[in-house]
């Protein structure tokens, strides 16, 4: 019964995605309150309350109760939208209740499906907007009773149907339905089949092959728990048995698919809710993005390979690899590029980004069904595959629709304290007039109020808190929101709370700790590139074309420079003379000039020079066994 009704309901939802997609949003309080309901109602059936236990008779009137009071909240604002956006009624006790339930149905969904800590985080900014008043010092506020958080946070535009949850019922979702109709009319096997073909047959190929195809998930999909879940299951044991270390395995998908989350065209959601709150075009947000993510993917690729090398860790196999001719076929690559070519062409068009969705999802299908007819496919299996589609996509926006409504609501009681604007103003006055350490307090702070919190809902977070003390001292605000979004992604990876390296060591079966350890040393640069946006502004579009030349060309040189440091390659043959010729091209390439970027390039050419006339002097003497390290850690 429960998958029937799932199935429904997901089904339900996705149709919701399509037609709103097609034919343009309802009213804003009509497009949310529905996408809600359907989507807190879908999350209870999804995430049963006490599923497989004695005690589920009591778990399912909970959420009976629960979606009963859902759809009967979401109904009223459907049913009364224009009256709440006219008149801004006065909260009722009938009002205190429904909004009661569904702060309850929010934050219950959210800790069924991602945990306690960001529940926990929207209970704090409830309680600090009610007991400001008994706050002592500068973090104080005068308070608000429950009438008027009532009033904030259901009867208006402000609170739970406000702009995030605005963007995740119309553009996000779109762009969900159009990854997942991508995916399942067999997009995602041509992905990891180029991804094979690419990288599979150089040093270290099953790792790169993870880092190419988490990479070109993570451009649909933008989630690195999803893209772990999804391409992890294929490369995790691919490695492992090819005698990758379990925690390198583990720390090399979860860090590719972290990229994913910062590589355009959708960075994680991140891009559409960057785009509202900063008033700047999808595009330009993407664009500026790319070089960032570039800069990422080659670190991590030139770390896989040094390390690789250095490890002799081994290629795919002939008998693995799947051949150009199959990857190439019409069938294949077609519905991908019509799919892309409609996204793209209606982004040329100047068609709302919702819009130009559209264009990939109808693309999608009118390229797909006549090659898969053309191949005798059974009419039954192409509707089934579109179906699934649609059904994983509506299943797909739970986590992201609950999360959007509880950051949302946590966005506006930051917003109604004024917590925000404090908090920038104490970091500023704490770091002086000194960009590095404002920097470096806002990149620490970022970190610890993304762990354990999902991406897009950890951005919304430090945006609203943190972004404004880097535009105080005179930050551009897309590279301000830019920084503070890297920093938030870097959550997901970075001990103690590292769930994407959580779910990875899962499927390799492995500790996380170890896993940890070597996602951060293969994501360091990650950790740097924000910093390179606030050296080099050009890198996110700032300047002119030769600046934004000078920028990537600093940006390549420090990157190689940094993978080499900590893959820890040998150059010379002396340990320390290799460090310290390799920090100081680091050094030099964050200068910025012409004249320090060449002198960073030609030191680094002449380091890697250096090693390899003595690998052609002595071939062995940088592999495992040579350096007096046991036979087995070849293959380690």
């Amino acid at each position: 019964m429960r998958e029937y009704l799932t199935k429904a309901l997901a089904l339900t939802l996705g149709a919701f995605i399509l037609y709103t997609s097609a034919t343009g949003a309802f009213e804003s309080l009509v497009q949310r309150g529905i996408f809600l309901a359907l989507v807190l109602v879908l999350g209870l059936v999804i995430y049963p309350l006490g599923g497989g236990r004695r005690w589920r008779p009591l778990g399912l009137a909970v959420d009976l109760v629960l979606a009963a009071g859902v759809v009967t909240a979401c109904g009223y604002v459907v049913v009364n939208y224009e009256r709440i956006l006219v008149e801004l009624p006065w909260a009722t006790f009938q009002d205190l209740l429904m909004t009661g339930v569904l702060l309850v149905a929010i934050l219950e969904i959210s800790r069924r499906a991602i945990g306690v800590m960001f529940p926990l985080l929207v209970v704090a900014g409830l309680a600090y907007a009610y007991f400001g008043s008994a706050i002592p010092g500068a973090l104080g506020h005068r308070g608000f009773d429950e009438a008027y958080i009532t009033e904030t946070i259901f009867l208006g535009d402000r609170g739970v149907w406000g702009m995030l949850v605005g963007v995740a019922a119309t553009t996000i979702a779109a762009f969900v339905l159009f990854g997942s109709l991508l995916l399942h009319s067999g997009g995602g096997q041509t992905f990891m089949d180029l991804a094979m073909r690419i990288s599979g047959r150089s040093p270290g190929g099953a790792a790169k092959v993870a880092t190419v195809a988490s990479g070109l998930f993570g451009m649909v999909s933008g989630s690195a728990v999803a893209n772990v879940a999804t391409t992890g299951n294929f490369t995790i044991p691919m490695m492992k048995r090819l005698h990758y270390p379990a925690p390198l395995a583990a720390g090399v998908e979860s860090v590719a698919s972290t990229g994913g989350q910062i590589a355009p065209p959708i960075l994680g959601a991140a891009a559409f809710i960057m785009a509202e709150l900063i008033g700047e075009s999808y595009v330009r947000i993407a664009a500026a993005a790319l070089l960032p993510a570039v800069l990422f993917y080659l670190g991590v690729f030139v770390t896989i390979h040094l390390i690789a090398k250095r490890r002799g860790l081994k290629v795919v196999p002939d008998d693995e690899m799947p051949s150009w001719v199959s990857i190439l076929r019409a069938e294949r690559l077609v519905p991908i590029l019509g799919a892309l070519g409609g996204l793209f062409t209606g982004v040329a068009l100047g068609r709302s980004i919702q819009t130009a969705a559209f264009y990939g999802i109808l693309m999608t299908v009118l390229t797909f069904v006549p090659f898969a007819l053309l191949a005798r496919m059974p009419l039954r299996t192409i509707a089934g595959k579109l179906l699934a589609g649609l059904m994983d996509a509506g299943k797909g926006m739970v986590i992201i629709g609950v999360l959007l409504a509880g950051a949302q609501i946590l966005v506006a009681m930051i917003g109604l304290t004024g917590i925000g604007v404090t908090l920038a103003g104490l970091i500023v006055s704490l770091g002086g007039e000194s960009l590095f350490l404002v920097a470096l307090i806002v990149g620490g702070v970022c970190l610890i109020l993304g762990m354990g919190i999902p991406t897009t809902a950890a951005y919304v977070l430090v945006a609203s808190v943190l972004a404004p003390a880097l535009t105080k001292i005179g930050i551009e605000p897309l590279i301000a929101h830019l920084f503070v979004f890297y920093f938030a992604t870097l959550s997901v990876i970075t001990p103690p709370v590292c769930v994407a390296v959580f779910v990875a060591s899962g499927i390799a079966q492995t500790h996380w700790l170890p896993s940890a350890g070597e996602a951060v040393r293969l994501a360091a640069a990650i950790y740097v590139i924000p910093f390179l946006l606030l050296i080099y502004p050009a890198l996110a579009g700032f300047g002119s074309g030769l600046e934004i030349v000078l920028a990537s060309c600093q940006g390549v040189v420090f990157v190689f420079a940094f993978a080499a440091l900590m893959s820890r390659v040998a150059v010379t043959g002396h340990r320390l003379l290799d460090v310290a010729g390799l920090l100081l091209v680091v050094g030099l390439a964050l200068i910025p000039g012409w004249l320090t970027t060449t002198g960073a390039l030609l030191l680094l050419l002449a380091l890697f020079a250096r090693r390899r006339q003595r690998l052609a002097a002595s071939p062995h003497e940088d592999t495992p066994r040579a350096r007096g390290m046991p036979a087995k850690e070849t293959h380690s």
